[in-house]
């Protein structure tokens, strides 16, 4: 007798479509679904144009036997795609087969109208379509279709009675019905290795399932409608024998199938939703629950709808949680530049108070240095060492202003980039801000976690210090290389830019030698600046301990 699990798999299906590739990347395959569920719009725009040449061949037809045959094409068309119109065409198809007096034709329809409703949850339509058919004037061809549909609808009503009695009835039914196909069809017919597999997987014959599987394989082209279903059994196989990448596998085979064959009555994709949330993928679940549920409306059933509702709300109910998460993470990422935005703007007082005091002492040094040289002028020709010592402040005087343009060249580019960094992070709260109000949290958390923009921040300002440093010393980079033996020197690969090596060497000429500190401000490991700078001083020309020194003197007036 027939069990719960044999009976779900009627209502997990319908129809669905396989060859054999059981050791492959699922990862990959998910890549090829999402492929296939982009093309969607245009697989189905494709699908629904190839109906409505039908459609035209359908009204073009001056025969019955035309009319039928193209009635027939846009049911077989319609009966996985809209199920309102399959069953129309269906009922197209009875009609013109009583005008022409061929019972035997209209009651094969009438088979396949019956497996259509309970295939869609009209179980008493069904079995009232069924009554109507004589088997005595069926052939071999309409028998198997009038067994098949007395076997799915008792399959149907067996799984959703909850009277215990009542159900044994149907599982009677069942057994009546799959005995009348085995003496009828041929053994090699799909739907008895169809109930030959799923007799064997109930009773954990596992081997013999995938073997009537196989051979149901052999008769279905890869990528049709026929291989999704037979995928789909073959996950069942495969589930039922706990091989979870090989199930998973031949889940996803017969899920793109569905979607390339612009199949709406989706088993396999909700299948798979259901799956991916108990392994904690609510982002992709959500994506595939709601595409199937979009199918299951399109195809007009409310079968399929119960079946997803409690998936989908489960999903939902993960999807909110996850939101919730996200929006406190967002949260602590507001407050965070808020905190950053004080930072700066205090950054700004300071750097310009600083300004102001290094003002003051410049025009000190130059009051001082006017007095020293007018002393020295006055003292030069009796008195050495005072000529000694005014050159000695000359020369520190110019090392001071020096440093003094160097520093108003920086502060000055610094005050820029800060108040650039104020507009830009400006730009960037209301840009959270107005995605937390339209609830684009996925797109908020995309552009938060891309190390894109810290990459582009990080470029724009070395291009500053480069820029800001060779306008400084113009010919820093000639004057360096002349400190270095000829196949050792250093070109920069673009003009008007410095590579790392250059740049440590520059920040050295700033007074910045601390390698820590070179190591934060080029964000580098510490041990990479050691490098950097023990392999350049390596290559020097001559006097290796000084090269440093040398480096600093870089620009400065010559005595």
């Amino acid at each position: 007798m027939l069990n719960r699990f044999y009976i779900l798999i009627y209502v997990c299906l319908c129809c669905f479509s396989a060859t054999y590739a059981d050791d492959s990347s699922l990862v990959t395959h998910l890549a090829r679904l999402d492929s296939a569920l982009a093309a969607s719009p245009e697989i189905v725009a494709a699908y629904e144009q190839s109906i409505n040449d039908m459609k035209n061949l359908l009204s073009k037809a001056s025969d019955d036997k035309s009319k039928y045959v193209y009635s027939y094409n846009l049911y077989e068309h319609y009966r996985a795609f809209v199920n309102d119109s399959a069953i129309y065409y269906l009922q197209q198809c009875i009609a013109i087969s009583s005008r022409m007096g061929d019972q035997q034709q209209a009651d094969y329809c009438r088979a396949k109208l019956a497996f259509q409703c309970s295939s869609t949850g009209m179980f008493h339509e069904s079995l009232d379509v069924l009554s109507q058919i004589d088997p005595k004037r069926l052939a071999p061809e309409g028998l198997i279709a009038y067994y098949e549909a007395y076997r799915h609808v008792y399959g149907e009503l067996s799984f959703y009675t909850r009277l215990p009695d009542l159900q044994q009835q149907y599982y009677d039914k069942i057994n009546h019905y799959e005995q009348l196909l085995y003496q009828t069809a041929p053994a090699d017919n799909d739907i008895v290795l169809q109930c030959h597999e799923m007799n064997a997987m109930n009773e954990n014959r596992l081997d013999d399932a995938l073997r009537y599987n196989d051979q149901r394989m052999k008769a279905a082209p890869k990528g049709s409608h026929q291989y999704a279903i037979v995928s789909f059994y073959r996950y069942l196989d495969f589930s039922r024998a706990n091989q979870a990448d090989s199930a998973a596998y031949w889940l996803l085979e017969s899920a793109i199938s569905d979607v390339k064959n612009a199949v709406m009555d989706q088993g396999s994709m909700w299948e798979l939703a259901n799956h991916l949330q108990a392994e904690g993928n609510t982002q992709q679940s959500y994506r595939y629950i709601s595409f199937a549920s979009d199918c299951a409306n399109r195809f007009g059933t409310r079968v399929r709808n119960w079946q997803i509702a409690p998936i989908l709300s489960t999903i939902d109910k993960n999807y909110q949680q996850q939101t919730r998460r996200s929006n406190r993470q967002l949260r602590w990422l507001l407050g965070g530049i808020s905190a950053l935005t004080l930072l700066v703007l205090a950054s700004l007082l300071f750097v310009s108070r600083q300004r102001k005091q290094l003002a003051v002492a410049h025009d000190q040094l130059n009051q001082s240095n006017q007095k020293l040289s007018s002393v020295n002028r006055q003292l030069s020709d009796s008195n050495g060492q005072l000529t000694e010592l005014n050159s000695q402040l000359s020369t520190l005087n110019a090392h001071l202003t020096e440093s003094n343009r160097v520093k108003e060249e920086y502060v000055g580019r610094f005050l820029q980039m800060c108040s650039l960094y104020i507009d830009k992070m400006d730009k960037m709260r209301k840009t959270v801000n107005k995605k937390i109000k339209s609830h684009e949290y996925e797109d908020l958390y995309n552009m938060t976690r891309s190390q894109e923009m810290k990459d582009k921040d990080l470029e724009e300002l070395y291009e500053n210090f480069d820029s800001a440093f060779l306008h400084l010393f113009p010919n820093f980079v000639a004057d360096f290389n002349a400190l270095l033996r000829p196949e050792e020197r250093i070109v920069p690969g673009e003009k008007e830019r410095l590579n790392t090596g250059i740049r440590i060497f520059a920040l050295i000429r700033l007074g910045i030698d601390d390698s820590s500190k070179i190591a934060e401000f080029l964000h580098y490991s510490v041990n990479t600046i050691y490098n950097y700078r023990a392999r350049i001083k390596n290559g020097a020309l001559s006097d290796r301990e000084n090269f440093e020194k040398h480096v600093k003197e870089i620009g400065l007036p010559r005595q």
